[in-house]
């Protein structure tokens, strides 16, 4: 299967180091922002063409699919895009950074048929897959999920401390994952959701401390604390308190609330989350089927994520 990523930052990086993972998919154009830092990277992979126009990769012959890891404002016009030139899309985390965006890419996916995906990273790690499955199971029931989502960012850089052409936003990136984890691990939709902020920096605009407290319909709750002004240790760790038990996910890292290490080495084919969505990705267009993670599946969690900016204080 030919097809092409957009972004040479760190995520594009990451996405380009699990794709070589995957066997009978082959990159063959690479879509970035930046000409020096595009270059490079393609070169790095063996990527044969490399430009900053993602019409004309999608434009080579064959491509079917796009890998889009570009700047979260331009993710639902970029992923529209990649739908209206024909190819399924996989669009990292946020689908959007606003209700009505996510609403217009959902609609644009229902009408050309084509598989469309947003990279929740959360569900396909093998810490949180080996809790939804005890779930599923009928051996557990959340009864609360506590998350810290900690960075120390008082600066425009990105996960590789490079300078960022744009803003990240603790709401709909960060706070993407864990309310949508959280609807995915209840399996209801998210009832109640409100939230307050901190001051806003004054050179990036954003609120760099927040608090998210959400409920679904069954009682269970979820509290959210999200920073970018904690100088370490830096992360998200989840706390799943159960009805049979309580576990602590820190990255692919699962320990009981004895802090003994379970072993989630077997729950899937690999490691590494951002693999595996690009798995489930390709499998789905394959089989002709609706991936995990469709963007008519995490649609909620940016109904829930609207709610919560509204409510904020």
């Amino acid at each position: 299967m030919k097809i092409v990523v957009a972004g040479e930052g760190a995520f594009g990086v990451k996405h380009l180091e699990a794709l070589a993972n995957i066997p009978d998919v082959e990159v063959v154009g690479l879509a970035g922002g930046v000409a020096e830092a595009t270059r490079a990277t393609a070169e790095r992979f063996g990527i044969p063409l490399w430009t900053l126009d993602l019409a004309e990769a999608l434009a080579q012959p064959g491509v079917e699919a796009a890998i889009l890891a570009t700047p979260t404002p331009i993710h639902a016009a970029q992923a529209i895009q990649c739908l209206e030139a024909g190819k399924h899309v996989a669009v990292e985390i946020p689908m959007a950074d606003n209700l009505v965006d996510a609403e217009r890419l959902v609609e644009t996916a229902r009408r050309t048929g084509l598989v469309v995906m947003c990279g929740h990273t959360r569900r396909f790690n093998p810490s949180h897959q080996w809790i939804h499955k005890k779930i599923q199971a009928g051996e557990l029931k959340l009864q609360q999920l506590d998350v810290q989502t900690y960075f120390f960012r008082r600066k425009n850089l990105n996960a590789l401390g490079q300078p960022r052409s744009w803003t990240d936003h603790l709401l709909w990136h960060h706070a993407a994952h864990t309310v949508d984890l959280f609807a995915y691990q209840t399996g209801e939709e998210i009832s109640v959701a409100r939230g307050v902020q901190g001051p806003m920096h004054p050179e990036l605009g954003i609120a760099m401390d927040m608090s998210i407290q959400m409920k679904v319909p069954s009682g269970a709750l979820c509290t959210l604390s999200l920073s970018f002004n904690n100088d370490g240790p830096l992360g998200t760790f989840f706390r799943y308190i159960c009805d049979n038990g309580t576990y602590i996910a820190r990255y692919d890292d699962l320990v009981d609330g004895k802090e003994q290490p379970i072993d989630v080495s077997k729950v899937d084919v690999s490691m590494n989350g951002i693999e595996l969505q690009d798995r489930e990705f390709f499998a789905a267009i394959r089989e002709g089927r609706e991936p995990n993670a469709s963007v008519a599946q995490v649609l909620p969690c940016y109904r829930a994520l609207d709610v919560i900016e509204k409510s904020l204080l």
